[in-house]
C-alpha cells in the first residue's frame, strides 16, 4: 500500500469538503474507537482498549514551547502524533477571554450584530463551489495551535501516512465536543470563547449538524478584528461570495466593551450550549453565572477543551463540583446525577492533566468518560430498526451517534431490568436536557482514528501525495 501524504492546506481542502453525512460518519468512527477505549478488557484483545494507550509525554523547553508526543493504537493500525504548543503567559490569559492568539486593538470595545455579513436571500442561495478557509495561526509566542505531525503505520508496522496535524487536531476536537450537542434539545443560543481554529471547527460542525436550529451565534474574544476574521472565514468564500452554512445571528464581544460584566452575565445566562476554546489560565466567566438559582433555570451543554495542563483552567472549579454535587433525587448511571454530570474523554487522563478536574478535586468517581455512554455502530442500527418495528424513534435519530447505557450500570442490573428500557429514555432525556460538562485534553486514539479515516477519504477523491514502496 503506498504512502499518502497530506500538508496542512490539503488536510484544509479535505476537511472543509465533508459534508453533514461525512461528519456523522467520521462521528461514528471516532464513537466506536472512544466505546472500546472505555469498555475493552485486555481479554477483549481490541486495539482501541485504554490498555494499548500510553499517556503522552511531554519534553518542554526554556523557550517556553512544549512538545507532546501521542502514541496511540487502533484497530486499523498504530500512530504516533507529535506537535508543539507555546505556552500561554499569564499576561496573555488573566483576561476571561483570552483567544487562542491574537493582541486586543481599540476597535474591540463594543458588541457587534456583525450586520456587515448579512447575506441577502439570492447570494445566499447560488450555486457556488467555494469553500471557506479558516484564519491562518498567527505567528505569535501565545499561539496555541499545534505545529507539528501525525504519522500513521497499518497493522504490521508499515508506514501508511503522514499528516500535517494542525488543522487535524482542531477538527478531531470539535468532531468529539458535538457527539453530545448533536443530542441537545435546545441548541438555540449557541456561546464560543475564543476565535482560533478550535472556535473556527466547533462552529462550524454545530452549523452542519443543527445549523437551522441555532438562532444565535455569539463570540467573545479579547481581539474584535480576529473574531470578525473567523465570522469572515465562516461565512464567506475567499473570492467574497457567500458559502451554504445556515446562518444565525452573530454578535461579537470583546473586553473593552464599555458594559462588559454586564453582556457576559447576559450572554453567558442565555446560552443554551457554550464552547470554550482558549487556552485560559484563569475563568472565563464567574461560576455564579451557571451555578446560582438563575443561572440554573435552563440546563447547558458546555464543552471545555482549551486548557491542556493542570494549572489552565477555562471554567471555575466550582461549575464542576456542583455538576457533580450528590443532591439530586434521581441517578440515572453510576457517576451521573439527574441535576448535572461531568463527562470526559479519559478519565487517567483528565485527573492528571485537565486542570478543571484537578483543582475541583474530582476522583475518578465523579466523572464519566463519553465512552461509557455511547453506542456501537451495529448496536446503534439495530436499536433504529427495533425503533422502527415499533412505529416510534424514542429519541434516535435517523443517523449518527446514539446514546448507550453505561456499561458499568448494566453490570449491576439484573436481567428483568436490562429489558426494561426505561432507564435509556431517562439517560436519553438527562444528555439532552441536563447540565452537562464536557472536558477534553485530547487522545492520540483520537487522531490515529480521525486520521486513518480522512486517509481513506484522501485516496478515494485523489487528494495528497501517494508514495509507491515508501
Amino acid at each position: 500500500m503506498p504512502l499518502t501524504v497530506l500538508t496542512d492546506s490539503e488536510v484544509r481542502t479535505l476537511l472543509l469538503g465533508l459534508k453533514k453525512q461525512d461528519i456523522l460518519d467520521l462521528q461514528q468512527s471516532l464513537a466506536d474507537a472512544l466505546h472500546y477505549y472505555s469498555t475493552s478488557t485486555d481479554q477483549d484483545h481490541n486495539g482501541c482498549s485504554s490498555s494499548y494507550q500510553p499517556l503522552r509525554t511531554s519534553l518542554k523547553r526554556n523557550d517556553g514551547q512544549t512538545t507532546l508526543f501521542m502514541p496511540a493504537s487502533s484497530n486499523d493500525g498504530l500512530g504516533l502524533k507529535i506537535v508543539t504548543l507555546s505556552e500561554p503567559d499569564l499576561a496573555s490569559t488573566k483576561n476571561p477571554s483570552s483567544s487562542n492568539g491574537g493582541t486586543s486593538s481599540g476597535r474591540g470595545s463594543l458588541a457587534s450584530s456583525f450586520d456587515s455579513l448579512s447575506l441577502s436571500s439570492a447570494s445566499a442561495s447560488s450555486s457556488t463551489t467555494a469553500v471557506s478557509v479558516p484564519p491562518d495561526s498567527i505567528a505569535s509566542k501565545d499561539s496555541t495551535t499545534p505545529k507539528g505531525l501525525l504519522t500513521l503505520l497499518d497493522r504490521s508496522g508499515s508506514p501508511r501516512a503522514l499528516i500535517n496535524a494542525e488543522e487535524l487536531t482542531a477538527f478531531r476536537t470539535a468532531l468529539a465536543s458535538t457527539m453530545l450537542f448533536k443530542k441537545r434539545a435546545n441548541v438555540h443560543d449557541v456561546l464560543v470563547f475564543g476565535a482560533g481554529k478550535q472556535a473556527y471547527w466547533h462552529i462550524r460542525l454545530a452549523l452542519l449538524l443543527r445549523g437551522p436550529e441555532i438562532h444565535h451565534l455569539n463570540v467573545i474574544n479579547r481581539s474584535f478584528e480576529r473574531a470578525t476574521d473567523l465570522m469572515q472565514s465562516l461565512f464567506k468564500g475567499p473570492d467574497g461570495t457567500a458559502t451554504d452554512l445556515p446562518r444565525p445571528k452573530v454578535q461579537i464581544i470583546t473586553p473593552a466593551a464599555q458594559e462588559y460584566e454586564r453582556l457576559l452575565k447576559a450572554t453567558v445566562r442565555a446560552s443554551s450550549v457554550i464552547f470554550c476554546t482558549t487556552p485560559s489560565l484563569t475563568p472565563l466567566f464567574p461560576a455564579g453565572h451557571v451555578t446560582n438559582p438563575e443561572g440554573r433555570k435552563k440546563g447547558r451543554y458546555i464543552a471545555a477543551i482549551g486548557s491542556y495542563k493542570p494549572h489552565m483552567l477555562e471554567l471555575h472549579p466550582e461549575i464542576l463540583k456542583q455538576n457533580v454535587a450528590p443532591d439530586h433525587n434521581r441517578h440515572h448511571h453510576k457517576h451521573a446525577l439527574q441535576g448535572g454530570a461531568v463527562i470526559v474523554d479519559s478519565v487517567e487522563a483528565c485527573l492528571k492533566e485537565a486542570g478543571e478536574v484537578i483543582q475541583a478535586g474530582l476522583t475518578g468517581n465523579e466523572v464519566v468518560e463519553i465512552g461509557e455512554l455511547i453506542m456501537l455502530r451495529r448496536d446503534a442500527e439495530r436499536k433504529r430498526q427495533e425503533c422502527l418495528a415499533r412505529k416510534s424513534m424514542d429519541g434516535l435519530d435517523d443517523t449518527g451517534v446514539e446514546i448507550g447505557e453505561c456499561e458499568q450500570r448494566k453490570k449491576k442490573k439484573g436481567k428483568k431490568d436490562q429489558d426494561n428500557d426505561k432507564g435509556d429514555r431517562g439517560l436519553m432525556e438527562w444528555l439532552q436536557k441536563g447540565n452537562v460538562i464536557y472536558k477534553s485534553v485530547g487522545l492520540g486514539l483520537m487522531d490515529v482514528v480521525v486520521g486513518s479515516e480522512l486517509v481513506a477519504l484522501a485516496d478515494n477523491r485523489g487528494i495528497g501525495t501517494r508514495i509507491v514502496n515508501f
